[in-house]
């Protein structure tokens, strides 16, 4: 008698733990991804931030100086959200109740500064710039 032959799959199948391994070290490099997005937004803000400061205090006007504020504020606001995605991903997969705990914080300490720094954007463009009207005010100070 003939031993009975044991079909053999085209594909072998994933090694255990191997493809759970990929979705996690996948997740990981996306979550470093977003986060060096995150600095990286905060450095160009920055060099944005200062040329405008310099240009600002050559003309010495208030609005200048709002201007460049909030120039930084919105490249700030965009850190923060590419920031709290980073930290949403890196609990993503198989989250410890302490690392819940901590996203938790953090998220809600990110989302208060990114409310705050929105409500200061939207007063400090209400003061630069006259309602309906897209020119700068002029400056108080003049």
């Amino acid at each position: 008698m003939t031993e009975p032959h044991t079909a053999q799959a085209w594909l072998p199948g994933p090694h255990p733990g191997a493809l759970e391994a990929s979705i996690i070290n996948g997740v990981e490099w996306l979550r470093l991804i977003v986060e060096t997005t995150g600095a990286l937004i905060i450095a160009l803000g920055i060099v944005f931030a200062v040329q405008g400061f310099v240009r600002a205090l050559h003309s010495s006007r208030e609005a200048d100086f709002t201007a460049v504020r909030l120039t930084f504020a919105r490249y700030l606001s965009l850190a923060l959200e590419f920031q709290l995605g980073a930290d949403i991903l890196s609990t993503a997969i198989a989250p410890s109740w302490d690392q819940i705990g901590k996203l938790g914080a953090i998220a809600v300490i990110r989302t208060a500064l990114n409310f705050f720094l929105q409500h200061e954007m939207r007063a400090e463009q209400h003061e630069l710039y006259l309602p309906g009207n897209d020119t700068p005010a002029n400056n108080k100070l003049e």
